[in-house]
């Protein structure tokens, strides 16, 4: 049964470089935290069991890392987009001996959670406040097992993360083998993550794409986790993994993925635009 949060656990307010970021306790987990920037939800973290992952598309990143390399073997995880550190704490707890980078533009946020939800003293990560693509041009070729890319500014991803010249970049860190891995938020029609896909297209040889299959209908705004690499993926399990989660999803890929882009072309750096504003209702 989950233990409920000790008696008296307030709400932690704080203004940050990206707006008002809010730390409210989990009232059926004795030591979690939602993490919210300007009333949109951003993180969950649990203290006592950083494996557990609340956040459906954090659950489905979570399954990447998980079938990133054989099952406890230490990866080199590079993260653009901070957060509360919720997939660092993951792969940390879940891959002893990880070596990894976050790379969070958000200073202020960075110096609240690590006040806050203190990170494991041992895990071996590394916070650099900067730009995801300034930050991911100091990482050395050919150096990370894995890049996850989660990042937005208020509740959209900036234009110059959605961009083939962003994944030329993403590559050149990547190890031979390595996986890459996207949160994208989207709604009807799905312009924006038609657009994405037919992007990793451009540049990976095997694509996969996890989401709810409402909004793979385009019947709602949400996340879907995009995944790409130079190898094929193992979709199987992914596809087992994101079938039986608490809010089950579906695997797209293959012949399927490519006809779901509709003829979308590959975004380059000059027409590239922020992802949509989630509708008011979405929060």
């Amino acid at each position: 049964m989950p233990r409920r949060r000790q008696a008296g656990a307030e709400p932690v307010v704080a203004q940050v470089d990206g707006g008002v970021a809010e730390l409210v306790p989990d009232r059926e987990r004795a030591r979690a935290w939602t993490l919210l920037i300007d009333g949109a939800p951003q993180s969950h973290v649990d203290l006592d069991d950083p494996a557990y992952l609340s956040f459906a598309y954090q659950r489905r990143l979570g399954h990447v890392a998980d079938l990133a390399a054989p099952a406890g073997k230490p990866l080199r995880a590079v993260h653009l987009g901070g957060g509360a550190l919720t997939l660092a704490r993951y792969v940390a707890a879940t891959r002893p001996r990880s070596t990894q980078q976050v790379v969070e533009r958000d200073a202020a946020l960075v110096h609240l959670v690590r006040r806050e939800l203190p990170l494991d003293p041992h895990a071996r990560i590394r916070v650099r406040s900067a730009d995801a693509r300034e930050g991911l041009a100091k990482v050395p070729d050919g150096w990370a097992d894995l890049v996850i890319a989660d990042v937005f500014s208020g509740a959209r991803t900036p234009a110059h993360l959605t961009s083939v010249e962003f994944l030329d970049e993403v590559r050149r860190v990547l190890a031979p083998g390595g996986l890459y891995a996207a949160n994208v938020a989207d709604g009807p029609p799905l312009a924006h993550l038609r657009g994405q896909i037919a992007t990793a297209a451009a540049r990976f040889a095997h694509l996969a794409l996890a989401a709810d299959p409402a909004v793979l209908r385009g019947r709602r705004f949400g996340n879907a986790v995009l995944v790409a690499a130079d190898r094929p993926l193992p979709v199987a399990d992914l596809t087992r993994r994101v079938a039986t989660d608490p809010h089950p999803g579906r695997v797209e890929h293959g012949r399927e993925l490519l006809d779901f882009t509709g003829g979308a072309a590959p975004v380059t750096d000059a027409a590239a635009v922020a992802s949509p504003q989630p509708p008011p209702s979405v929060f």
